[in-house]
């Protein structure tokens, strides 16, 4: 038998997380901290899109992306897409993306484009612009530093 008193110690450790600040992870652009490899596959999708779809209860404070009209808006442009005749890119629903008083909104990977967005004209201008011309919709782009207005 091997290990002893250490091993025992070692095994009774407390492992469990104490809370850290954010403050201590900055942000990072993404071709400064992408790292890529000779041994990576091909990519499968060229473009995820995640919509978030997330529901909370009515009244509340932050509001929801759904309650925003998103679930119907995401359905729109999976379809849209397929007429488009995109096929390398996967449109997805997501739980909370954390932007809910700015909601609707998506975001558009491997670049990180976030965007919100109101109706079918909107959504069709993304398509359009960023997936099919590989452009950016401003007026529609959510910055990292964006808060909701009276914020």
């Amino acid at each position: 038998m091997t290990g002893g008193a250490g091993a025992l110690r070692a095994a009774s450790r407390d492992y469990s997380l104490s809370p850290i600040s954010l403050n201590h992870f900055p942000r990072c652009s993404w071709p400064e901290t992408m790292t890529t490899s000779k041994q990576d596959p091909s990519l499968f999708y060229r473009m995820h899109i995640f919509c978030c779809t997330n529901t909370r209860p009515p009244g509340h404070p932050r509001g929801c992306c759904s309650e925003k009209g998103s679930e119907k808006l995401r359905n729109y442009m999976k379809v849209r897409a397929k007429e488009l005749g995109i096929v390398d890119t996967r449109v997805n629903a997501a739980g909370c993306l954390d932007r809910c008083e700015l909601g609707p909104n998506m975001v558009i990977y491997p670049e990180g484009v976030w965007y919100t967005y109101r109706d079918t004209a909107d959504i069709d201008e993304i398509l359009t612009t960023h997936v099919i011309g590989g452009g950016r919709v401003a007026r529609l782009m959510l910055q990292p530093e964006q808060k909701p207005p009276g914020s």
